[in-house]
């Protein structure tokens, strides 16, 4: 749910657009007043701070929703997911930070919102601060535990997410291995997939995908959130006056936000971000201390590292970029595969009579991650056209992640070749591509942008 607020947030900036394009679109945004009577508040740093919170609200969805997406049941008023935007104050870069909705915090003294009896401060789940004492409450906590100052506070629920991912025509995902969670419906091959509202809804809440839980949900959320960004800036809707002001209602209208951020914010934003794009974001999560730290009538929570997290939170403050930046340098695209490069040994042969390209392909392999030999030989037989990739079949994992490191060769399963792959390197032969392994959910990642995680 939080993309798509988060996406109102970019694109709308994304889009380079006229105050009269824009002038009543924010009439149709529900409102809210989290900020009411707060006192002691973090001191403000250059950039503007949005909380994004996206809750399990399902009053609209219809009875076949329900079914095709798995949404039955009671919600239970909290936050699904939260996340922490940053937009820089030269408008160049938007960092975000996901918040693990089960990580230990310290509840403030409050009022509860709907006995009106006065808590004192007690711990709890982060997610638990919305249902004591919605969104006011849940700003409270989140700046307590961040030392961030809130700006504005964004708020958007199942239906919302559906009906926003719908309006930019859906959003194209890839997953190095099948995904299958039974409590949501996702049932995924490996492979590029292209979602619908619904189908993004089920992708973004599986947390039954792996033994991970809300940290992998976390970068999936991540990933999809980059190529809907990629989805809406590469498409045309941003240069279509029309088709923008039909997208831009759909998000506003499906949102909850402060009164402070309507059509002037929005105009600001878009003067200043035009051009944004997928390389323009950074993506992290909280570092984790403690997967399981227990609590005394809570159950397990996630404890954040204090020290690594307190250091993250000032790059906020600061204004400072999260990923390392070249002004000149084009960020790499690097494809996300299965199995780690530096886990495959590979032997190299030149199937050619070019002298010295079976040295080119391997050095090239190499300085992507593959353990390759560093002794190519010469393949036997005639000139091969087309490079190919012997493996035998109990070794097809790394076979792929090899296959997509060389666009266009071909697959040759040989029984009993062993755990060494070999790549005959033919005429056709171009360039590798760089891999990566996808992230292991270990809880502690480093940032990554954007154009680094959206399908090649």
């Amino acid at each position: 749910m939080r993309m798509a607020t988060t996406l109102s947030v970019l694109v709308l900036g994304a889009g380079g657009i006229g105050h009269a394009l824009v002038t009543g679109l924010d009439t149709g945004i529900n409102r809210v007043d989290p900020f009411k009577d707060m006192k002691n508040r973090p001191q403000a740093g250059n950039g503007v701070n949005v909380l994004v919170v996206g809750t399990d609200g399902r009053d609209r969805i219809t009875p076949e929703e329900r079914r095709a997406y798995r949404l039955g049941g009671a919600p239970c008023h909290c936050t699904d997911t939260l996340m922490l935007v940053h937009i820089s104050e030269d408008r160049e870069r938007a960092s975000v930070v996901s918040l693990p909705r089960d990580s230990y915090a310290e509840m403030p003294e409050h009022v509860d919102a709907t006995t009106g009896k006065r808590h004192h401060a007690h711990p709890v789940k982060l997610n638990a601060a919305y249902a004591e004492g919605g969104p006011g409450l849940t700003v409270r906590t989140v700046e307590g535990m961040t030392g961030v100052k809130i700006d504005h506070y964004l708020e958007v629920d199942f239906t919302s997410f559906m009906k926003t991912v719908d309006a930019v025509g859906g959003v194209r995902i890839c997953t190095p291995r099948p995904m299958k969670d039974p409590y949501t419906g996702l049932d995924l091959a490996a492979g590029p997939h292209d979602l619908n509202g619904g189908q993004a809804l089920q992708y973004v809440r599986s947390r039954h995908v792996d033994g991970a839980a809300d940290i992998a949900r976390m970068q999936r959320q991540q990933r999809f959130l980059a190529a809907l960004i990629h989805r809406t800036t590469s498409s045309g809707v941003l240069l279509n006056p029309v088709r923008f002001r039909e997208v831009a209602t759909t998000m506003l209208n499906s949102v909850r936000a402060d009164q402070g951020f309507g059509t002037e914010q929005l105009l600001s934003l878009a003067k200043a971000m035009q051009g944004f794009t997928p390389a323009s974001s950074e993506f992290v999560s909280v570092p984790i201390g403690d997967m399981s730290f227990p609590v005394k009538g809570i159950g397990s929570t996630v404890k954040w590292d204090a020290p690594r997290a307190q250091r993250l939170f000032e790059a906020l403050r600061d204004d400072r970029p999260l990923t390392p930046r070249k002004a000149d340098a084009k960020p790499a695209r690097t494809v996300v595969v299965d199995v780690a490069p530096k886990t495959i040994r590979v032997q190299v042969y030149n199937g050619t009579r070019t002298d010295g390209l079976g040295r080119k392909v391997d050095d090239a392999l190499r300085s992507t991650g593959f353990d390759t030999t560093r002794a190519p030989r010469t393949g036997a037989g005639p000139q091969l056209g087309r490079t190919r990739i012997e493996y035998d079949p109990r070794w097809d994992r790394s076979a792929k992640s090899l296959a997509a490191a060389l666009p266009g060769a071909e697959l040759k399963a040989v029984k009993g070749q062993g755990a060494t792959l070999r790549v005959t390197a033919g005429a056709d032969y171009r360039r590798v591509v760089a891999v990566r392994a996808e992230e292991k959910p270990t809880g502690r990642f480093d940032a990554v942008t954007g154009d680094q995680v959206v399908c090649p």
